[in-house]
């Protein structure tokens, strides 16, 4: 699940002070918060993440096989659910949020349009030439894992293949930057570079975000940014990476239900995600 940097109520503001945070916090204070609000984890907990990252994956994955025409994106969510619980996990998407609106289920599907959080229903049956965003959450053994895919629905579109193919080398892409003495902006700028080669927007308003302990946690990682810039990355961080392409302009709007984000000139967008570890070997994916 995305750290939406509360866009509800106001997303230039917020995510200006979050990004300017990242940006602006030296070496020796940051030293001191990353110790003080647990982002490193230890090796044990990295092996019960990537212990769960493994089940998750799997379920995920098992998921995207039965996004097929005709079927309810609530029958999606149902089966998430119920694999999650049969594995000892936790859905941990359901119920998060505000107390008068929490998030009612343990998958976000996310059509077409539909960039992040989109909520499972009855209503709504895939059909080809939909694509669908699919992310799932899971507390297991108290340690937190989040990971994301977009599959195609039938047959669909060039310009759906190319967006989805896009959105999953740029997670490769940022990937790649994620290793210990990197900054948050080396994996931002190869998750926007790689995107925009490929004639795409990344999204402003919304991050990837640190996760194991919580759902979210800090630091905040950006589909976009500078080389060089940002908080440095250090061994024993777990990222949750997520680029989110938009095939034209990267504004995004908030349906009334509060939860799903779409893009707002109606364009389609895709999004991957995979929970990582910070190793003095590079990146170590989790899910």
């Amino acid at each position: 699940m995305i750290l939406i940097i509360r866009i509800r109520f106001n997303i230039s503001i917020i995510r200006f002070i979050s990004i300017q945070i990242c940006i602006s916090v030296s070496y020796s204070v940051y030293q001191y918060h990353i110790m003080k609000t647990g982002l490193i984890k230890t090796e044990d907990e990295i092996e019960i993440i990537a212990e769960g990252g493994k089940i998750l994956r799997d379920i995920l994955y098992k998921t995207a096989e039965l996004a097929v025409p005709g079927v309810s994106t609530s029958d999606l969510n149902k089966y998430a659910e119920d694999q999650i619980y049969k594995a000892g996990g936790q859905p941990s998407f359901k119920n998060y949020g505000p107390k008068k609106n929490p998030f009612p289920a343990g998958l976000c599907t996310s059509l077409n349009s539909e960039v992040v959080h989109g909520i499972p229903s009855r209503k709504i049956i895939l059909k080809s030439g939909d694509i669908v965003g699919l992310d799932i959450g899971m507390k297991y053994k108290d340690l937190f894992t989040d990971t994301a895919i977009t599959v195609p629905v039938g047959q669909v579109s060039d310009v759906a293949k190319k967006i989805i193919e896009a959105a999953k080398q740029s997670l490769s892409a940022a990937i790649a930057q994620a290793k210990a003495g990197n900054k948050i902006g080396d994996i931002a700028f190869a998750t926007q570079s790689t995107a925009e080669a490929a004639g795409f927007s990344v999204v402003r308003d919304l991050v990837g975000h640190g996760v194991g302990y919580d759902v979210h946690e800090d630091p905040a990682v950006p589909c976009y940014g500078k080389k060089g810039q940002g908080i440095v990355l250090k061994e024993g961080m777990v990222l949750a990476i997520e680029p989110m392409l938009c095939e034209h302009e990267y504004f995004l709007k908030v349906d009334d239900d509060s939860w799903t984000i779409r893009t707002a000139d109606g364009g389609l967008s895709a999004h991957f995600e995979h929970t990582i570890a910070i190793t003095k070997n590079g990146a170590r994916i989790l899910t």
